[in-house]
């Protein structure tokens, strides 16, 4: 079952922002379904695109000279942080821990999309930045 569905109040208007949003839930359910066996593989290609996604919003904001540039890096190197802990584990086999991280990552996206990238949209609208739409890393498996 999934941890978070798609929805319509995840479109920011920045298609880019909403391609790579749309992969980050895909591979976060991968995560809460994968089968023991492959937590850690769905967990890996998880973190890969979380990297990307977030370096592309920090390149966006150092760009357009987001006014709260630090304060939203600072939440990204936060979570990468916690993916990368979570990560160690499930390499040392506690594979469940692996999918208790993507199933709180859920509210966590909520908010954050809601609120940080939603201001990060409304910023790159205002200044008419339009990134080239494409996938980041990692389809899910």
């Amino acid at each position: 079952m999934p941890a978070v569905q798609w929805s319509d109040t995840y479109q920011l208007g920045v298609a880019q922002m909403d391609a790579t949003h749309r992969e980050f839930i895909d591979l976060l359910n991968a995560v809460v379904d994968a089968a023991d066996e492959h937590v850690l593989a769905q967990l890996d290609a998880f973190i890969a695109h979380t990297v990307e996604h977030f370096a592309q919003e920090d390149r966006w904001m150092q760009e357009t000279r987001f006014p709260p540039l630090h304060c939203h890096t600072a939440e990204h190197e936060n979570v990468l942080n916690v993916m990368n802990e979570v990560r160690g584990m499930v390499a040392a086999g506690k594979t469940e821990v692996g999918r208790v991280l993507a199933r709180e990552m859920a509210p966590w996206f909520d908010i954050h999309a809601s609120t940080m990238d939603a201001a990060l949209a409304a910023w790159l609208r205002g200044k008419s930045f339009a990134p080239e739409v494409k996938p980041l890393c990692c389809a899910p498996a």
